[in-house]
């Protein structure tokens, strides 16, 4: 045996990044790549990634007029920002880049369906296919009817926030491209709600609900692709070896790439086939009533709804402290801090993973010592970085 983990994984199954680090999907050259709020916010702080953030700013304040205030420009540019980022990352990937919708309109049908044509134009504007982009958004039920009129103008999708069955049949029916059940959060919710440390990764509760999709949608011949995320470990990944399609931290692309080892093939269509589920139709009574039944998902997407808009708020924060330095007003902001009181829900000077509730890469990149916890020293040398650069 002479194969990574990775070169095995990639044999039977699309290895996406899940970052906005263009640096390192340079390095791990994935098939395809998704970001989200708190992963763009990440990445705009990076010393590397000003000159995106700078032109982004300058363009939109140009767009705005003279007589736009600072909070008109701000709003322009973090509308174009994560596009600005897309079309940088398609410059490295052969594949699709996933591009999230504002998570505050989770809730609002024709608000996400007006900002998902307004992120397709800018694509389309800079010259890229509306073929290599999914527009992402939060799977509610509101999320999922938006996604089902994008899908009918040709307009694909990746329904994110996925943690029951309802979600994803409900997302099937709709004719969605692309679901991302996250595996890593729903063990996190079983831990907390069991009080254990730990499961083996057969017996995971996120695995078992990717696996369960997966026989689902294979045994009755739905085409929405699955893309399991937000992963903890290495047995997560290997024991849904055979997923459609599976966005990876490059911390664990990396050590899937050093890992020598044999990965058998876990999820097959043919095994799908021989499972015992039954068929259930989702209308908008069935889907609300599973979902208030089951804790974990109800639960988990109202944290992810919160933790995506927390992220897209200190964005905007941030974009704002920058276009003051780029304008060289005397106005101070104090961003990092900012973000840390936003996420420190108990007050109790650490950030937990619960707490975060935004992208695991992010918290995972920002707990330095990997204790489990943030603290401000650790937020500020992470979000911090740039700013304190640009006052050298």
């Amino acid at each position: 045996m002479t194969k990574s983990l990775l070169e095995q994984l990639r044999e039977m199954t699309v290895v996406v990044a899940d970052t906005g680090d263009i640096q390192a999907i340079k390095k791990v050259k994935p098939q395809d790549a998704t970001t989200n709020p708190s992963l763009i916010t990440a990445a705009a702080q990076m010393p590397e990634y000003q000159e995106i953030v700078d032109i982004t700013l300058a363009q939109a304040q140009q767009d705005a007029g003279a007589d736009a205030s600072q909070k008109d420009i701000v709003t322009l540019a973090f509308d174009r920002l994560a596009v600005a980022f897309g079309l940088k990352i398609l410059e490295i990937i052969p594949g699709r880049v996933s591009t999230e919708v504002d998570a505050r309109l989770s809730y609002d049908t024709e608000a996400t369906i007006a900002k998902a044509h307004d992120l397709i134009a800018q694509y389309k504007a800079a010259g890229v296919s509306s073929d290599r982009i999914l527009i992402k958004i939060a799977a509610t039920w509101e999320g999922i009817k938006a996604a089902e009129q994008l899908e009918k103008e040709g307009i694909h999708c990746n329904l994110t926030l996925m943690f029951g069955l309802h979600q994803a049949i409900a997302c099937a029916e709709a004719g969605v491209t692309l679901i991302s059940p996250f595996v890593g959060r729903i063990l996190d919710w079983y831990k907390k709600d069991t009080g254990r440390d730990s499961y083996p990764a057969p017996e995971d509760p996120g695995v078992l609900s990717v696996t369960q999709i997966y026989n689902y949608y294979k045994k009755f011949g739905h085409k929405t692709e699955i893309m399991g995320a937000s992963f903890r470990n290495l047995g997560e990944i290997t024991e849904l070896a055979g997923c459609d399609l599976l966005t990876i931290s490059p911390s664990l692309l990396e050590q899937l790439d050093s890992t020598i080892a044999e990965l058998p093939r876990k999820l097959d269509p043919k095994q799908a086939a021989q499972s015992d589920l039954e068929a259930i139709q989702i209308d908008k009574a069935t889907f609300e009533s599973m979902h208030s039944t089951d804790r974990m998902a109800s639960d988990k997407l109202d944290e992810g709804i919160q933790g995506f808009s927390k992220a897209l708020v200190a964005l905007e924060e941030l974009l704002a402290e920058r276009l003051s330095r780029i304008d060289g007003s005397d106005i101070v902001s104090h961003a990092a801090e900012d973000v840390f009181r936003a996420y420190d829900l108990d007050g109790d000077g650490f950030i937990t993973r619960e707490e975060w509730m935004g992208s695991d890469a992010v918290f995972d990149a920002l707990d330095l010592n990997h204790d489990g916890k943030i603290t401000p020293e650790e937020m500020g040398a992470g979000l911090g970085a740039a700013f304190r650069l640009a006052k050298v």
